[in-house]
């Protein structure tokens, strides 16, 4: 009797799990990623109910007191260990508190390439309770102005390869913003915090100083582009920096773990998810400059590098790389990002070795996120009934001639059925808020749908489409609005447009994005009508450009129209002209391709048509 219980109970079993395994295969890997969001709300909440409002600054103190010997960055060579980072922005503090007016809440903005400096100053301000702005170090000229007038800061601090940038807009700048630069010798009107800091002091600074009162207080502006044209400084509490901090933790990182960062701190994906990602785990992280294809395998095994973090395109950009023996033999075992295609990924895989990829989706100042804790190849992520308890979403149907949601006859939005693409909305709430933009409101509510489905509920409208597929895994499809995605870098058409039409001989200028075989997200192109009597100076536009705009936006493509089509609403057609492309057999119109060899746009002749095609023109 108990041996044919025993084998009723084992046949019971085998059923069970073979009914699982067929009806929900992915339900332990749902069920322990799940137990990891319950576990780091309730850590939080926990530390709430104690009275211990702990913030991503206050974690790396307790790491640089506890292992103070520990390396934390490593950089061209160089090791600093967690107290040595502690020390030196000590310093930072130091400096600003004996030399300067600044006090808590200050924003200060910061512009400076990756490199140690940054994390130093970073954390020094935040060690006084300011605000610190992350500036993109490729701005220049009258967008770098915008951003600093954007968040509006008592001072500045410019990286000592980044001052000529400047330099050139500094009569420009508001008097009551004080420039420091990280540089021994510099010029009138600007002080040298490095010469300041050979004298500082590196004792502690008071907690006091930083001690905060509320989660959802503002540590940070990152900037981020949108259909405004212009960057927009998005707000980030400290509840999104520690939120951000977990991602790498979230897909089993743990503080043995050795992270290699190329990607820029003034993005979210470097400074949270990186830097805020190794103070979350007390890990290692080795830091780059800027990306290097022919160096990554070299430093990922000079180093021991066990994770690292990607775009897309960094991806492609190593399997485009000429193959070499032994690219298997390395120590990385999980890559961490977004927006990589599924044919990169599979190649990645089948030339790099198993390194399981970690595809994530976010925007820097939204309230949503998904990640894809199985590996299925292509998605974003996956979401299942309680996931959407916890991250309420919807996708939405949406009408691309009017570039809006769809609304019915009652005014309210429709969801989509599973396999079309759909707008992707998340519900704001007190779990989920929206934090919005620094400067003008206008920016936040353009944001934010309301009226979605009943009255009175309000949604943040992330500006990306989506498909759910029948297992609920979700993949990115596009993205809507005047704005589109090149080199890692989202860029604002309109902004692009701006800086192209206050050329004398151009009437108007449509800027979109093109895509192009064998590269990730699109190609910047404008369509441009001159003005009557008036001649196309190809040099001069190339110049406008280059000038004005930073190298991931300026437009590889010009296409020269007698008349654009616009919208019901004199909104500029975009559809036909993504459509068409740059391709020489649907389009009559003359073409020109940027050449930066020339210095100028040329004509897009068959010969240049078909290098660019075959891949031997890089763009």
């Amino acid at each position: 009797m108990p041996l044919s219980w025993l084998a009723a109970l084992g046949a019971g079993l085998f059923l069970l799990h073979l009914g699982q395994k067929l009806l929900f295969p992915y339900f332990w890997d749902d069920f322990w990623f799940l137990l990891k969001v319950v576990r780091f709300g309730t850590r939080m909440s926990l530390n709430k109910c104690r009275g211990e409002l702990v913030t991503m600054l206050d974690k790396f103190l307790s790491h640089a007191e506890r292992q103070p010997q520990k390396p934390f960055l490593i950089y061209e060579g160089h090791t600093y260990t967690y107290q040595e980072v502690d020390k030196r922005s000590n310093r930072v503090a130091h400096v600003f508190l004996n030399h300067s007016s600044l006090k808590r809440g200050d924003v200060v903005a910061l512009l400076m390439s990756n490199e140690p400096d940054f994390v130093h100053v970073w954390f020094g301000l935040s060690k006084l309770g300011c605000v610190v702005a992350f500036l993109n170090c490729n701005v220049r000229a009258g967008s770098l102005l915008h951003c600093v007038r954007t968040c509006e800061p008592a001072a500045l601090v410019v990286g000592g390869d980044l001052l000529g940038s400047v330099e050139e807009i500094l009569p420009s700048l508001p008097k009551e913003v004080t420039i420091w630069g990280m540089k021994d010798s510099v010029s009138q009107g600007i002080i040298s915090l490095k010469e300041k800091l050979s004298t500082s002091s590196d004792k502690p600074v008071p907690r006091c100083l930083h001690a905060t009162s509320s989660l959802k207080s503002t540590c940070l502006y990152i900037f981020t582009s949108g259909t405004t044209g212009l960057p927009k400084a998005a707000v980030i509490s400290q509840l999104q920096a520690l939120k951000g901090s977990a991602g790498l933790w979230a897909f089993g990182c743990t503080a043995d773990d050795i992270v290699y960062i190329t990607l820029p701190l003034y993005h979210s994906s470097g400074s949270l998810l990186g830097i805020g990602g190794c103070i979350e785990l007390g890990a290692t992280c080795v830091l780059k400059k800027k990306f290097s294809a022919s160096q990554f395998w070299n430093d990922c095994r000079k180093y021991n590098v066990t994770v690292f973090q990607y775009i897309g395109e960094l991806c492609r950009y190593l399997c485009k790389q000429p193959k070499r023996e032994g690219e298997q033999n390395h120590q990385v075992r999980l890559a961490v990002g977004n927006g990589i295609r599924s044919d990169v990924w599979r190649q990645f895989l089948d030339r790099f070795g198993n390194i399981k990829m970690c595809e994530l989706y976010g925007a820097t100042e939204g309230n949503i996120c998904f990640m894809n804790h199985t590996g299925k190849i292509g998605s974003v992520g996956r979401t299942n009934f309680f996931y959407k308890l916890l991250f309420p979403f919807e996708l939405i149907k949406y009408d691309f001639q009017k570039d809006e949601p769809m609304r019915n006859e009652q005014g309210w939005c429709s969801r989509v059925k599973k396999g079309a693409p759909g707008l992707l909305i998340s519900r704001v709430n007190t779990k989920n808020p929206f934090f919005g933009y620094a400067g003008c409101y206008k920016h936040t509510q353009n944001k934010l749908l309301v009226d979605v489905f009943k009255k009175g509920d309000v949604y943040f409208n992330t500006g990306d489409l989506m498909v759910q597929d029948q297992e609920n895994f979700l993949y990115f499809w596009d993205r809507t609005g005047d704005t589109f995605r090149w080199k890692g870098e989202n860029v604002a058409t309109t902004e692009v447009a701006d800086v192209i039409g206050m050329l004398d001989f151009i009437q108007e200028t449509n800027v979109y994005g093109v895509a192009v075989s064998g590269y990730e997200g699109k190609v910047g192109m404008a369509s441009i009508i001159l003005k009557p009597n008036k001649w196309l100076d190809l040099k001069k536009v190339y110049e406008q450009v280059l000038t004005s705009l930073p190298a991931y936006a300026c437009p590889r493509f010009l296409r020269i129209q007698e008349k654009m089509e616009t919208t019901g609403t004199f909104k500029l057609q975009k559809a036909q002209l993504v459509e068409e492309g740059f391709s020489l057999l649907k389009i009559s119109d003359p073409l020109y391709f940027m050449d930066n060899l020339k210095k100028s746009y040329v004509s897009l002749t068959k010969e240049i048509y078909d290098q660019i095609m075959s891949g031997e023109i890089k763009l």
